[in-house]
């Protein structure tokens, strides 16, 4: 008797659970913008410098299709159309599949792309400069949502 109880009860909190989640993923909305969000709970900024001239540098990162040769956080990628601003294309990293569209591409410049996941929204923008013969490269990343929140220490390492 116990035992179907505690089954009832743990069913309970499940439906619960699974509910809390729909409704916070169908009253989710994220704003749509070219910058990242300064005030998101998680904002990533790095750069490194490569040895390498900006022309071969932009050409792999191009190559999206290739991105988890060298990206080992990017275990598949493919683009859904031609390398341009309003291309999309679907990538997947710690165990989540992103659906992403590009809002910027400038050749040897720039390049920035906003999706949603699983109770998250980001926005990445990378920066290529040259600087003599090699190439700076300036990522920076917001995350936000229901999720990102509740996890962000998580997110902030």
């Amino acid at each position: 008797m116990m035992m179907k109880k505690l089954i009832k009860i743990t069913g309970l909190i499940i439906m619960v659970l699974a509910l809390a989640v729909a409704v916070l993923e169908m009253s989710s909305s994220y704003l749509v913008t070219k910058n990242i969000h300064e005030d998101a709970p998680v904002v990533t900024k790095l750069q490194i410098v490569i040895d390498a001239p900006i022309d071969s540098v932009w050409k792999v990162f191009a190559d999206v299709n290739r991105w988890p040769q060298w990206q080992k956080e990017i275990p598949g990628s493919k683009i859904n159309g031609p390398f341009k601003a309003g291309t999309s294309f679907d990538w997947k990293t710690h165990g989540l599949t992103i659906h992403s569209t590009f809002h910027t591409v400038e050749s040897n410049a720039k390049v920035g792309w906003s999706g949603p996941a699983f109770g998250s929204f980001a926005i990445h923008n990378w920066y290529f400069i040259k600087q003599g013969n090699k190439t700076v490269v300036k990522v920076e990343e917001s995350m936000e949502g229901w999720l990102v929140w509740l996890l962000s220490a998580s997110f902030n390492l």
